[in-house]
């Protein structure tokens, strides 16, 4: 493939973090994306070609598209799910330091999203989203203009969102701070769902969750910059054929 540097090693990381949700079972079917930015190439962006699940996701067969979805190569033997760049699109446009966006519908997430109070103050997991996470009602599968912007003013500057009954929502200045994002709210979802098999919860004074979530929101430090290289070290041992 003839790329530059610069957008072979986006092609890669954005293959890995597909594989990476596939190996925590986050993926759902061959449906749910990941976008990524082309470096270089303003309102161009990588996305997975619809009809293959994240575990076949390589880096050459990531499919290269505009802010509307439409796949930028002519030649291209791939295609895509526009209705499933909606989202990408919008929160693409609407935030420009969004250099990876991510949506899943993980089972957890949903559960969670689905809850009247939403994310609850009950692990350190959670409290790294105490007032740094949006939520955004759900409107039905197709995703029009006007809702792209409503979603888009429900998430804010915020770096990750419940969607209401759907799924959840991560942006990162890299591919490896959105996954990492994503990954922590996930397991805060998941540590929510089982602690509330009990009726008898123990939250926090709430001056120490805003303790906490200012200590690890860490003032917007990016995050991933360890995490991003192991997970990838992680990866290389079980199958490198992301890679290709």
């Amino acid at each position: 493939m003839n790329v530059s540097p610069a957008e072979r090693q986006t092609r890669v990381d954005l293959a890995a973090c597909y594989r990476l949700c596939a190996f925590e079972a986050w993926d759902d079917l061959i449906y749910t994306h990941i976008s990524a930015t082309v470096p270089g190439e303003p309102n161009h962006y990588l996305i997975n070609p619809f009809g293959y699940q994240f575990d076949e996701i390589t880096a050459s067969n990531l499919v290269k598209v505009n802010t509307k979805g439409e796949i930028v190569d002519s030649n291209s033997r791939y295609r895509v799910n526009p209705t499933g760049f909606a989202i990408h699109g919008a929160v693409h446009r609407a935030r420009p330091d969004a250099n990876c966006v991510m949506h899943l519908h993980n089972t957890a997430g949903i559960a969670v999203s689905a809850q009247e109070n939403g994310l609850l103050p009950l692990s350190q997991h959670a409290m790294r989203f105490m007032g740094h996470l949006a939520y955004h009602d759900y409107e039905g599968v197709a995703l029009t203009e006007s809702e792209g912007k409503r979603l888009t003013e429900s998430l804010g500057k915020h770096p990750a969102m419940l969607l209401r009954n759907h799924g959840t929502l991560t942006v990162g200045r890299t591919i490896g701070e959105a996954y990492v994002v994503m990954a922590t709210l996930i397991k805060a979802c998941e540590i929510q769902i089982a602690a509330l098999s009990s009726d008898q919860l123990h939250l926090p004074k709430q001056s120490v969750i805003q303790k906490a979530a200012d200590e690890l929101h860490d003032q917007g430090a990016e995050e991933g910059l360890l995490e991003w290289p192991a997970l990838l070290r992680m990866l290389d041992r079980f199958d490198e054929s992301y890679k290709d």
